[in-house]
């Protein structure tokens, strides 16, 4: 729902309905992940994406009959039957679409989840999508310290709270099967839970024109970005315009800030550009002993064999030492800034996602791989 939030809630403030239809669960080589969503405004307008232009058409219409019915549907779409093309995904890929009607009645919390993901307070919404019909649409909203809303039983809040907060601080969407009453080994019930967390961080270390371009590259992915480096003449904003902040601090200083704030979490990636030993070295110190997705170091392989020798004497294990991907990035046989940061974006995403690095063409198996984090 991230994607089309802006739109949702301007037609939600001004009083209108709307039929949205999001991914709630897939299989195999779907397009789209959990989370997408479209909408078909008052207008007829469509705005967003459920599966890339496969069975758009087909969640259209299905949003205008639940708005015109109010009763809310779960839709699969896959290539089982004989109208694949019209209504079905080519790729080969399988989704759940959950299709449901949008107004101020129905979803009255929605102007406040707007407001918290606009100051990047952790918020997720629980709607049951799939069970006995008196059940069908509830919504439950949960926050770090409050909630609001129910799915029809205290005892079914309670256990879905507590484990959806579990969700939230991991980022994670996806659906939860309960017994009515909360039996988390019931499946009578099957809710979605959609995270609303803040965006992860990627901090990286150097104020080099390499960081420039990576800076850039993770903003694009979706991160927050923190430039961070000891020497005010080049940490400044103005070198660094695609960043959301520009730290002047020692490097290994500030790691250890943030981590004592509680702002360094399993998402966060950290690009380590210094190739200085004065300033990497005891900034790996602090970054290899921490539970992140992501730990870059730049320089070249004989760099990397002398920060390994100055990073054992220091103490670290070889266990510390295998989460260190150096030199930096995959061998896409970059040169410039750019082309680094692509590589060490694609090195980062692979992380992520389980990819190999290799090329699709000759590959076999699923495109899509299961994320890891």
């Amino acid at each position: 729902m991230r994607d089309v939030l802006e739109d949702l809630v301007g037609w939600w403030r001004a009083g209108e309905t709307v039929g949205m239809g999001t991914v709630v669960a897939t299989w195999r080589s779907a397009p789209r992940p959990a989370g997408a969503s479209m909408l078909v405004g008052p207008d007829g307008t469509a705005v967003g994406s459920v599966s890339g232009g496969c069975v758009e058409g087909a969640v259209y219409e299905e949003a205008k009959d639940v708005v015109a019915s109010g009763t809310p549907t779960l839709e699969r779409y896959g290539v089982s039957d004989d109208d694949a093309f019209a209504v079905g995904l080519t790729c080969g890929g399988i989704l759940d679409v959950y299709v449901e009607k949008v107004d101020r009645e129905s979803f009255p919390e929605l102007g406040d989840i707007a407001d918290s993901v606009a100051a990047h307070e952790p918020v997720c919404t629980v709607t049951v999508v799939k069970g006995a019909q008196d059940r069908l649409g509830h919504r439950l909203v949960i926050w770090n310290d409050r909630t609001s809303g129910t799915l029809g039983s205290q005892r079914l809040d309670d256990a879905v709270t507590a484990d959806a907060r579990g969700m939230l601080a991991a980022g994670r969407t996806a659906t939860m099967t309960y017994g009515h009453d909360g039996e988390r080994r019931g499946d009578e019930l099957t809710l979605f839970v959609s995270s609303f967390a803040p965006p992860a961080r990627m901090v990286v270390f150097g104020a080099i024109d390499f960081a420039a371009a990576v800076a850039r590259v993770g903003a694009f992915l979706g991160y927050r970005v923190t430039v961070c480096d000891a020497r005010p003449v080049f940490a400044t904003k103005r070198r660094f315009p695609d960043a959301h902040e520009v730290v002047v601090e020692w490097p290994h200083s500030y790691l250890r800030t943030e981590v004592d704030a509680g702002r360094i979490d399993e998402r966060t990636v950290l690009c380590v550009l210094t190739h200085d030993p004065k300033f990497d070295v005891p900034l790996l110190e602090v970054a290899l002993d921490l539970d992140v997705a992501y730990v870059g170091a730049m320089g070249s392989r004989r760099t990397h064999d002398e920060r390994l020798d100055r990073l054992r004497e220091a103490g670290l294990t070889d266990a510390q030492l295998a989460k260190l991907s150096s030199p930096i990035g995959l061998n896409l046989g970059a040169r410039t800034p750019e082309e680094t940061a692509i590589s060490i974006a694609a090195e980062i995403i692979a992380g992520r996602w389980g990819g190999t690095g290799e090329r699709l063409t000759g590959a076999s198996g699923p495109i899509h791989a299961t994320a890891e984090r």
